[in-house]
């Protein structure tokens, strides 16, 4: 398969649907085009997060919204410092893009609303594939076929909501409409086991919406709970925290 086409096929190699031989020639593409890697990790961060929109019960006008304005807003091309004569890929990976979003937000019945988070992609080959590591941990909590959902509101006004898979042995944790942590702060997570606090990572401060997986494996953990610590973390609560939240049995 030619360079070209490989670039095109981020969105069914984020979505698992290329067959054996394709997936392992666009694996060895990944591996030195640092654009098609940073796409693939948007991709599936997106899928993620539009598998969790079923949990917030959006108005019932939503769907005739979005087809309305669909329907009626041109899509701007992007915009571009050198266009190659004939037209180039990039554009093509973003007009896929566009269209892999809107068929993933019909596939899940406009169940709420997805939050598209852009993040600088890095230079070092192996940051990169660490992202993409963790973004596929992330998917296979959020697939898999015992996870269990329970959502509930932080003390701060944001949303959280927990997935446990005790199959997988994970947790993920997904946080819509953060405030920003006060100066010097972080949003920390914890596994609680039995009452006792077992640190479980931090969330972006930056970000109003983040899906995470929680550091650590779940074992007897029977909920989690998140904080607001020092910048870099604690080594046990020193905070109240904004939400303790039990998992499903």
């Amino acid at each position: 398969m030619m360079t070209a086409d490989l670039h095109t096929l981020t969105g069914a190699y984020a979505l698992h649907a290329l067959d054996t031989d394709e997936r392992a020639e666009f694996e060895q593409h990944l591996a030195d085009c640092p654009a098609c890697t940073q796409e693939v990790r948007e991709l599936q961060a997106t899928a993620g997060r539009l598998g969790l929109a079923v949990t917030v019960t959006p108005p019932p006008a939503l769907k005739a919204q979005v087809l309305r304005r669909i329907a009626t807003e041109r899509q701007e091309p992007p915009l571009l410092a050198h266009q190659p004569r004939g037209g180039g890929g990039r554009r093509g990976r973003a007009l896929s893009r566009f269209t892999l979003a809107a068929c993933l937000a019909a596939a899940v019945g406009f169940g709420g609303i997805a939050v598209w988070q852009h993040e600088e992609a890095g230079d070092a080959r192996a940051s990169a594939q660490h992202s993409q590591q963790q973004a596929d941990a992330l998917a296979s909590v959020l697939a898999a076929p015992d996870a269990k959902v329970t959502t509930g509101r932080l003390s701060n006004g944001a949303t959280g909501t927990a997935v446990v898979s005790h199959s997988r042995n994970k947790a993920a944790f997904l946080a819509s409409g953060l405030p920003k942590p006060p100066s010097g702060k972080v949003y920390q997570l914890w596994f609680n086991d039995a009452g006792t606090m077992r640190p479980a990572g931090l969330l972006n401060s930056s970000a109003t919406s983040e899906g995470v997986l929680l550091a650590g494996s779940v074992n007897s953990a029977k909920g989690m709970g998140i904080t607001v610590e020092p910048a870099g973390g604690s080594a046990e609560p020193t905070s109240n925290p904004l939400a303790l939240m039990q998992f499903p049995a």
